[in-house]
């Protein structure tokens, strides 16, 4: 079984009550979970969230969802206590404040990462064409071979020689063999990890192996006002909006 979760969470602190904000009619949420739907690859998709109203609106659009603690310090706590449930092969992670994640990235993922089984954990990465220095933007720092060495909001790797560096941020699918996400859980916040703000650090610094791969949708996480701004101008001429 391959199970799609997307956890939600209601109080941002930087845009208030952020999946039930509209775009194009539908709330951020819906968006998300529509578009997850979509894929051919996904089993089961479930909206992992903390709040009854996000509950509510799930299910008044069709959805799946389940209600969660409201403890979790991240995303990937909050899905592993739904994950559990189900035990799949793998899980696939999509977060909940993208609401033009392309289902066919989701399957790109699935795909790579049944191929690259040595991975535990497999994050596609993009090149990061503006803002690259946006500590909204999580730069991914990976060897030739796909292993990903190390995430930062920084922009990294450093360009000490001049030599015009490209920089690499993650998109926000990710898919865990279920054994690895089960591990990640049991480990504790990592000193980095909370240095960065970015918990898949956490299952670097406890040796999970995590790779990557050059994807290229240009989607983007609604994180603040302005991509709300951009989201709302964006999705009406969305292709894949009109598909649900």
């Amino acid at each position: 079984m391959i199970l799609g979760l997307i956890p939600s969470r209601l109080n941002s602190k930087r845009l208030k009550h952020k999946p039930l904000l509209k775009i194009d009619g539908l709330s951020i949420i819906v968006h998300t979970f529509k578009r997850a739907m979509l894929s051919k690859k996904l089993d089961r998709v479930i909206v992992c969230c903390d709040d009854k109203r996000i509950l509510d609106e799930v299910i008044k659009h069709g959805g799946e969802a389940i209600l969660t603690s409201k403890k979790h310090k991240n995303g990937t706590e909050r899905i592993f206590e739904v994950a559990k449930k189900f035990k799949p092969k793998f899980v696939v992670d999509v977060q909940g404040d993208e609401p033009f994640v392309d289902p066919k990235d989701i399957d790109r993922v699935i795909d790579f990462h049944k191929k690259k089984t040595k991975f535990d954990i497999v994050v596609p990465s993009m090149m990061a064409e503006h803002n690259a220095s946006s500590r909204n933007l999580v730069k991914v720092v990976f060897s030739n071979n796909g292993k990903i060495l190390y995430f930062s909001r920084a922009a990294v790797p450093y360009d000490y020689k001049n030599i015009k560096n490209k920089f690499y941020r993650d998109l926000s699918i990710v898919s865990f063999k279920y054994e690895a996400l089960k591990k990640y859980n049991k480990f504790k916040e990592g000193k980095i990890e909370k240095i960065e703000g970015i918990e898949l650090l956490r299952a670097i610094e406890n040796n999970l192996n995590l790779g990557t791969f050059k994807a290229i949708n240009s989607g983007f996480a609604v994180d603040v006002n302005q991509d709300l701004m951009k989201a709302i101008d964006l999705m009406p001429s969305d292709k894949i909006r009109k598909l649900y």
